[in-house]
């Protein structure tokens, strides 16, 4: 997952702390100028350099991040706020290089006592200058700390979103259609866990998901955060399965989760296959036929891969596969 490397965040005055204490051990293996300079170049490199760290081993959010876990960052942290702290951050590493290299130029040229004078000078504008960036080494040490465990979901491979009320069987559908080793994953704005299931059908790997807490009730229900992490899905979903429970065992009756479903289909719109599916069709009669596309008993194991052969057909996912004489 593209934020799961991040390394931790230093704050500033750890960053100062470490700079200023290897700069006096280098200043004491030294004398005269040249104890100052090396002092001064000691602190400017490991600040402008853990600083430039901080910003480049972040994605550039408008080349190396996909539009799905564009619009999920920014539902959790505001990506243009945390763009313009990482801006301001690597801001300070430039700025901490040119007081090196000028205050270095100044001592040169000066006795020890003003050259002495002169690096301390130039310590306290870099302090000044890490103060002034502190809450936004947090911010980013936040954002950071929130990002580095979304659920690993990847854009490149065909994904099959299941959506609909609680308790009509969508968890047990991921479990009986994809592997043992289904992840639960978490968003950070909610308490539960995002299933996430794999299967393999000509030789090209299908992601399954289930998202509890946002797929599973009206609009009304959801907060600001919730609404937008939809948006993430819309980049994502190349099918919905919205699973049906018209015995109404689920808590919720048909009505209301036909109601849910037209607000569903509306939400990714006309460019994603969207599909109906009712679930323990051994528990009822029937469903008026226009009102689903299969019917399904997870619990009697009947239908179920049906279901998916039409998921699949209706992803239409063609890999890049590698041809012969440069694809001619």
């Amino acid at each position: 997952m593209i934020f799961e490397g991040l390394p931790t965040t230093p704050r500033a005055e750890e960053l100062l702390d470490k700079a200023f204490s290897r700069a006096a051990r280098a200043g004491h293996a030294k004398s005269g100028h040249e104890a100052q300079e090396s002092m001064l170049r000691t602190a400017g490199n490991i600040l402008s350099d853990n600083l430039e760290n901080v910003v480049v081993s972040w994605p550039d959010f408008g080349f190396d991040v996909d539009p799905f876990y564009y619009e999920l960052a920014d539902a959790i942290v505001d990506v243009d706020e945390l763009r313009q702290a990482l801006s301001r951050v690597m801001w300070t590493a430039r700025r901490i290089e040119s007081l090196r290299d000028d205050y270095t130029s100044r001592l040169r040229n000066a006795d020890v006592d003003t050259a002495k004078k002169l690096r301390k000078q130039a310590f306290a504008r870099m302090a000044d200058l890490m103060d002034e960036i502190a809450d936004d080494l947090l911010a980013i040490g936040e954002a950071r700390d929130a990002l580095r465990d979304l659920p690993d979901i990847r854009p490149d491979e065909p994904a099959i979103v299941v959506a609909g009320y609680p308790n009509v069987g969508k968890s047990s559908f991921v479990n009986r259609v994809t592997r043992a080793s289904n992840e639960i994953a978490e968003y950070p704005f909610t308490t539960k866990g995002v299933q996430i299931g794999h299967f393999d059908r000509n030789h090209v790997r299908y992601q399954i998901i289930d998202t509890p807490g946002l797929l599973d009730r009206p609009a009304d229900e959801r907060n600001d955060i919730e609404t937008q992490a939809i948006s993430a899905l819309e980049h994502l979903a190349d099918v919905v399965l919205f699973v049906l429970d018209p015995s109404g065992d689920c808590g919720y009756p048909l009505e209301s989760q036909l109601e849910l479903r037209e607000e569903i289909r509306e939400l990714f719109g006309d460019d994603v296959p969207f599909l109906t599916v009712a679930n323990k069709h051994d528990r009822f009669e029937a469903v008026q036929a226009e009102s689903v596309d299969a019917t399904m008993s997870i619990t009697e194991d009947e239908n179920v891969e049906h279901v998916l052969d039409l998921a699949v057909e209706a992803a239409a996912f063609e890999p890049d596969l590698p041809t012969r004489n440069g694809g001619e």
